[in-house]
């Protein structure tokens, strides 16, 4: 699959106003750029994350998304997702509260206006970790983030940590290696992201990470210096 098809890809809205929403969610955004992260399941983007937002507290915002699936063994409602019934997702949708959304394996997700603002408002950077889908709903719109593709070093070595989390079937499994197959091709793809991370080595992409983002979390840093 090219990128020129995943981008010219019509997708349907699930209300007609929503970029009439999204106006007013961008001007009421006033804060630091914000970040989207994407890849595929098994790519080490929680890993990363986490080990930025250790290093520099107070700096960045983990903007949690919405989802329809049920929480796995060890997940805390409020902080790895807000958990919520799929009616009450499309209500929220149908009211303009959703930046983006998307749907995968039967299960909706999707990132909330309030969920950024949230961490905008206290001067954080904010982080969407976010699906293709949703890196291709943002892309139209005025949010301006900065775009990361954490990628693995390999179909092989992604399905391999896949299988050792042993949190999926035969069938979700290989809806998700599907999945990442299309995701790796169109990282590939001018213009998606400002950077791909391939995580082949943590090390070695965690500082790769941290320095694309160096120069908005001094900005962070100076503002509150002032």
């Amino acid at each position: 699959m090219r990128a020129e098809a995943f981008w010219s890809a019509e997708r349907r809205f699930p209300h007609p106003m929503f970029m009439r929403f999204f106006s007013t969610v961008v001007s009421a955004m006033a804060g630091p750029r914000p970040v989207v992260m994407s890849g595929p399941s098994g790519a080490g983007k929680s890993t990363l994350l986490k080990r930025l937002l250790k290093e520099f507290e107070g700096v960045f915002g983990f903007s949690v998304s919405h989802t329809t699936r049920s929480p796995r063994p060890g997940e805390v409602n409020g902080k790895d997702y807000h958990y919520v019934t799929r009616e009450v997702m499309l209500e929220s949708i149908d009211n303009g509260e959703f930046i983006e959304n998307a749907e995968f394996s039967g299960n909706m997700y999707g990132t909330s206006k309030a969920a950024v603002q949230d961490v905008q408002a206290k001067n954080l950077i904010c982080i969407l970790d976010i699906d293709m889908q949703g890196v291709k709903n943002i892309k139209g719109t005025d949010l301006n983030p900065i775009y990361i593709s954490i990628q693995p070093p390999s179909m092989e070595v992604l399905e391999q940590r896949l299988r050792d989390r042993k949190t999926e079937n035969e069938e979700s499994l290989q809806k998700r290696l599907h999945a990442a197959a299309v995701d790796m091709e169109l990282s590939k793809e001018a213009g998606v992201f400002d950077t791909v991370v391939v995580n082949d080595d943590l090390d070695r992409a965690y500082e790769k990470l941290k320095g694309v983002l160096l120069e908005e979390i001094n900005k962070v840093k100076e503002s509150r210096n002032a």
